[in-house]
């Protein structure tokens, strides 16, 4: 296969181990990350322990991949190993989150948190040296299409195991075994993880037989380095707006489950219908990306991700919200996309990781700030607003965060959005083309003929 394909077989087998760790890692996130505020939630958490648990966490994390770059830093044998442990420790991290909060109920939900704290600081361990690595086995012409192709099997896995958490979940709850559906999911999340690992250490890493020459750059250095470059504007960019997504990012599970009172299954379709568009959407998003650029693309996307928030504030139905979530998915695949694929441009070739653990812990501050900034508002908006004579009763408090999300996403894209500038030299296309191509109706085929294309292509590689 072409994505695959290189004159090194080492490079070529560890590109297909790389999109059978990216499905494995899905399983998990989708059977087990997705459903950490629900599960916040049955442990009778608060609306600000949500906003705790979707920020502190990253937070905390982000600054580990400061301590994994620097301890990288001219080691060039450590990368692996690196990768292996922390995604080893990551998978462990998970035997404790399910058994800690049953041993000490009255500190559940604190015990929760510590232990995603644990499992986000070996994420982000495994984060600068991951990305790193990618960067040197994928050729700079293929990025598009083969994260493109990657992301797309991965975000198909993570829709087929959030659906099938779902329903064992709603199953439970309909048997009354609410936690024991939560403890399967998480074990088959852990379990997962471990599939993951074993496939990241069957990679190649082409550093593994450099010279060991330590470097003696400090983090004072780098941030001297990073000062006024385009790489430092543009994580300053996706560190705002993901801060201004995080005002409401962590209440649409309380939203769903605690105020409209939704079963496990209403939310489980609600969410998968986001990533399923995604899946649908990723393979064109690749080839425009590859062709046309990234900037057209996070500008279109960007423009109609500040307005999906208040859209939540105008019906309560169940098929409006797929819908609306149809919009969402398409819109997250691109930007998401196009943003990995804008940083691996401004990356230099020789320090990615410190530039890499900068931009994390750029927008895990912005994550944190906008996820507090969620929490407070929840708890002091009023019932009712007068504004210009108007005045406006707000049906649930968590409407108001959701506007205010909407007005800080669609300031911060106002900004920087139209100072966006191409990377590399492409083909010229208008945004009502760039709607066409990501959008016309052959990535649906795909949907049903790309797995078993994908599991035949894979069974006649060596």
């Amino acid at each position: 296969m072409l994505l695959y394909r290189h004159r090194d077989p080492r490079i070529e087998s560890s590109l297909r181990h790389s999109v059978r760790d990216g499905v494995a890692y899905s399983v998990m996130t989708g059977a087990g990350e997705t459903y950490l505020s629900a599960f916040a939630l049955f442990l009778r958490a608060s609306t600000q322990e949500i906003a705790l648990l979707a920020a502190l966490p990253p937070l905390i994390g982000s600054w580990m991949q400061l301590i994994s770059a620097w301890l990288s830093a001219g080691r060039a044998r450590w990368r692996k190993p690196m990768i292996v442990g922390g995604a080893f420790v990551q998978g462990l991290v998970w035997l404790p989150l399910m058994i800690l909060p049953l041993w000490f109920p009255q500190w559940s939900v604190a015990l929760l948190i510590s232990c995603v704290v644990l499992y986000h600081i070996a994420s982000h361990s495994v984060s600068p040296q991951w990305g790193c690595l990618m960067g040197e086995l994928v050729p700079e012409g293929r990025r598009g299409r083969y994260f493109g192709h990657r992301s797309r099997l991965a975000t198909m896995t993570s829709f087929i195991a959030l659906l099938a958490a779902g329903g064992v979940l709603h199953v439970a709850t309909g048997s009354d075994m609410t936690l024991q559906g939560y403890l399967l999911i998480f074990a088959v999340a852990m379990l997962a993880r471990f599939v993951s690992v074993y496939h990241l250490g069957r990679m190649y890493d082409p550093r593994e037989d450099a010279p060991e020459q330590r470097s003696r750059l400090t983090l004072r250095d780098w941030m001297n380095e990073l000062k006024g470059t385009p790489f430092l504007r543009f994580a300053s960019f996706v560190a705002a707006m993901q801060g201004a997504v995080a005002i409401s990012g962590p209440f649409f599970t309380v939203h769903m489950l605690r105020n409209l009172e939704f079963s496990y299954l209403q939310f489980t379709a609600i969410t998968a219908t986001s990533v399923v568009m995604q899946f649908l959407t990723l393979a064109a998003w690749g080839r425009i990306a590859d062709a046309f650029g990234n900037r057209l693309i996070l500008v279109v996307t960007g423009s109609i991700i500040p307005f999906l928030p208040a859209l939540w504030l105008f019906s309560e139905n169940f098929w409006y919200f797929l819908g609306l979530q149809c919009l969402a998915g398409m819109a997250w695949g691109g930007f998401t996309l196009s943003c990995g694929n804008y940083l691996y441009e401004l990356l230099p070739g020789k320090r990615m990781a410190p530039y890499m653990a900068v931009n994390a812990v750029l927008t895990a501050l912005g994550v944190f700030t906008g996820s507090m900034l969620g929490g407070a508002l929840a708890y002091v908006w009023p019932e009712s607003t007068t504004l210009f004579g108007f005045t406006i009763h707000w049906t649930y408090a968590l409407f108001g965060v959701f506007l205010v999300s909407s007005l800080m996403r669609l300031a911060v894209a106002a900004v920087a959005l139209p100072r966006l500038k191409e990377l590399r030299r492409v083909r010229p296309l208008t945004a009502r083309g760039l709607f066409f191509r990501a959008t016309r109706l052959y990535p649906s085929s795909g949907f049903i003929f790309d797995p078993i294309a994908t599991f035949r292509r894979e069974k006649r590689l060596p």
